[in-house]
């Protein structure tokens, strides 16, 4: 409908039993526990796929969260991101059991090189039809460096200057190596050799001479999503973002950083508009709402407080354990992700949130807000968060899975609809073109 945009969705998820809840997998509707089992991620694709999703957008670490007490061992015991798979394994399965659901993958730019990925990100671009996302990140757990053999893990923003350098010799190899018509398959040639071509990199951190191993897929690169939201985070996005994921406890930290990131992407003198933002947000819906406050509780019943200071001691570098949980929170800078710790302190100076507030917050999907009511409520509540903050659409976190997602699927879904804000049929084509993006 003119003047009514449409609301983007996207399922958030990791190949692990405990994303974003910590705890919840003890609730006897999670199925968490079956992500060994493919049956499970073709069974979530075809749910989300049916639904009308735009993608499913997995999450991934390459370490422990070992900051709270000084010890893997509460994230370990409550299933904090742990036992973890590799997102990016499902995705050609998932793809093959579905018609138009894209595929966000999280893979960190500093742990290996980026000849070797832009390979497998370009064979996942073909074997999806072009339904394959890149979400670009640059890793904050010091245990994930350590296990790799670098050592301490390379400062901040340290870490974004070497993710500028490895997104340039991926694009010049998916963009530069190949020209569209190489592949002629006629006669005795099956690709013009005067159409492929070296790239000739050679940077601070990469020596990539080329040529590329791959013919172009059909979006001849992934959709590139990132997440960062400190300054240097939105130098980064306002470079090189298609999508940009937020996550923010109220309308008024979420707005901000929407407007910075509009500000970043104007900065490197492109479109605002021609970037897509997703809002985290956890749902709680039922066919009525005493149906679905009452699941709510259910869902506090098993949430895990140590699993929770551990969750956001790994994001933060911040060790809540201990502390008095009605004493402030204050920003403190460090060399893990900054905008988690910035989401709860200065990026909102109206609201104080103390320890205890801040962990019985991430109890029902993390750091976003959790929406509780009938389908028709949720959906209400979604429109104004849309409206109010100037995002396009949501990553989606659950308390349950897939019992999230199919609350969401049968009664929020319908009312979006009805309300003019998703399509009533799927929108074809390559994720990139789902996403509207140029």
């Amino acid at each position: 409908m003119p003047g009514r945009p449409r609301i983007h969705l996207n399922a958030f998820a990791m190949m692990c039993a405990g994303h974003q809840s910590p705890g919840l997998w003890r609730h006897p509707s999670d199925e968490g526990f079956r992500y060994t089992d493919l049956d499970h991620w073709t069974g979530l694709a075809r749910l989300l796929d049916d639904a009308g999703f735009d993608a499913l957008f997995l999450a991934d670490v390459l370490g422990a969260y070992d900051v709270a007490g000084r010890s893997r061992d509460a994230a370990v015991r409550a299933g904090i991101q742990i036992p973890l798979g590799d997102p990016m394994m499902p995705v050609s399965a998932m793809a093959a059991a579905t018609a138009h659901l894209g595929f966000g993958v999280t893979v960190s730019t500093s742990y290996e090189h980026p000849y070797a990925l832009a390979r497998r990100f370009t064979t996942l671009d073909h074997l999806t039809k072009g339904r394959v996302g890149w979400n670009v990140v640059t890793g904050y757990l010091a245990s994930a460096a350590a296990n790799l053999g670098l050592g301490d893990q390379l400062a901040h923003d340290d870490r974004y200057a070497q993710a500028d350098e490895y997104l340039e010799v991926c694009r010049r190899l998916w963009r530069e190596s190949w020209e569209d018509d190489a592949v002629v398959r006629s006669g005795g040639t099956y690709t013009d050799p005067a159409k492929v071509h070296d790239i000739e990199f050679h940077g601070r951190w990469y020596d990539v001479p080329g040529p590329f191993l791959c013919e172009p897929s059909p979006q001849r690169s992934p959709v590139i999503f990132q997440a960062g939201a400190s300054p240097r985070g939105l130098e980064f996005a306002g470079r090189h973002a298609e999508a940009v994921f937020v996550s923010g406890p109220s309308t008024a930290v979420v707005a901000g950083q929407v407007d910075r990131l509009r500000s970043a992407v104007s900065d490197a003198g492109r479109d605002p508009a021609s970037v897509t933002v997703f809002s985290q947000l956890a749902p709680v819906a039922a066919a009525s709402a005493d149906e679905a406050h009452a699941l709510h509780a259910e869902y506090l019943e098993s949430f895990s407080l140590e699993g929770a200071l551990a969750l956001f001691a790994g994001w933060t570098g911040l060790d809540l354990t201990g502390i008095d949980p009605d004493q402030p929170l204050r920003y403190v800078e460090s060399d893990a992700g900054r905008s988690a710790m910035a989401s709860f302190t200065t990026d909102d100076p109206s609201r104080e949130w103390t320890v205890g507030e801040v962990a019985r917050h991430l109890a029902v999907g993390g750091r976003g807000p959790v929406a509780v009511g009938s389908g028709a409520e949720v959906a209400e509540q979604m429109i104004d968060w849309i409206d109010g903050t100037g995002a396009d659409g949501f990553n989606l976190a659950y308390a349950v899975t897939p019992g999230t997602f199919a609350q969401v699927a049968t009664h929020v879904v319908p009312e979006l609809r009805r309300a003019g804000r998703m399509p009533a049929d799927p929108v074809p084509g390559t994720l990139r073109e789902r996403l509207a993006l140029r």
